[in-house]
């Protein structure tokens, strides 16, 4: 089969599986599997494709078929201009989660210290550190799987940080400066209703805040003011429904000066306060 004719195929069969951007995502495993770029792809697309490449192809378009994430496959997730590995020990870095970022790149300053709870990828972190000078960071995950993927990331990103399992505070030692988080946040009666990309296939421990969504927040809240210094802020990345909540939750543990800050959709995505 010609180039153009495995694409055909490959969208197809997407397009059928009821994938919403099938052409993109048979491109994107195409240029993969067989190394070549759009130029290249124009210039020999009725040239016969490899054996071994149609057949891998054919193996990875089955793959993205059963909505396994396209991330998840080849590997990557582009996140705040940096490149990340993924598997299925991490959730899939996304842009909502910059806003998160851009907030925290307000607030940070040389000499400061950060700690990224429920770091996963260790995106947030990285990201951070990539655009500051002098800052010290370090992230934490319950699962070892993820530390070690966090710690590939940074040296893949050219980035100092350091990374340690812990049951969010359980092994934190010193006080910084400001604490960034992600944490689970989706109630678990909804996540049966994501798409089949996220609920079969992302760690549900990344993903189930327990029966109201607020199960994580309220332990990070009531521990993290140990583990923060004076005039030190607390920034999470939240539900678009959850800004109310969070709001109150801060207040009632004595944060001063509470943000609910919205992305790019309109949607409330980030809260901050700060400790007195």
């Amino acid at each position: 089969m010609t180039y153009r004719e495995v694409l055909e195929s490959g969208t197809k069969l997407l397009a059928e599986a009821g994938i919403t951007d099938a052409k993109n995502d048979a491109w994107l495993l195409l240029e993969m599997v067989c190394k070549i770029d759009r130029n290249y792809y124009y210039l020999h697309m009725l040239d016969d494709v490899l054996p071994e490449y149609a057949r891998e192809y054919d193996f990875v378009i089955s793959k993205r078929a059963e909505r396994v994430p396209l991330q998840y496959i080849t590997g990557e997730q582009e996140f705040y201009g940096l490149n990340f590995k993924v598997n299925s020990s991490v959730l899939i870095p996304r842009q909502d989660t910059e806003t998160l970022v851009e907030e925290a790149l307000k607030i940070i300053k040389p000499n400061m210290s950060v700690l990224d709870m429920c770091t996963g990828s260790g995106c947030i972190l990285i990201s951070i550190l990539k655009n500051t000078k002098d800052v010290r960071g370090l992230g934490v995950d319950i699962s070892k799987n993820a530390i070690n993927l966090a710690k590939e990331n940074a040296k893949l990103n050219n980035v100092v940080a350091e990374f340690e399992t812990s049951d969010l505070f359980e092994n934190i030692k010193d006080k910084f400066d400001v604490i960034v988080s992600n944490p689970p946040y989706i109630r678990t009666e909804e996540i049966q209703n994501l798409m089949p990309e996220v609920a079969m296939f992302e760690p549900i421990g990344a993903l189930d805040g327990k029966e109201d969504g607020l199960y994580f927040y309220q332990k990070i809240v009531r521990h993290s003011k140990d583990f923060l210094n004076h005039k030190g802020y607390l920034i999470f990345e939240i539900g678009y429904d959850q800004g109310k909540s969070l709001d109150l939750l801060m207040n009632q543990a004595d944060f001063k000066n509470v943000q609910v800050i919205k992305d790019l959709a309109g949607n409330d995505r980030v809260v901050i306060g700060q400790l007195e």
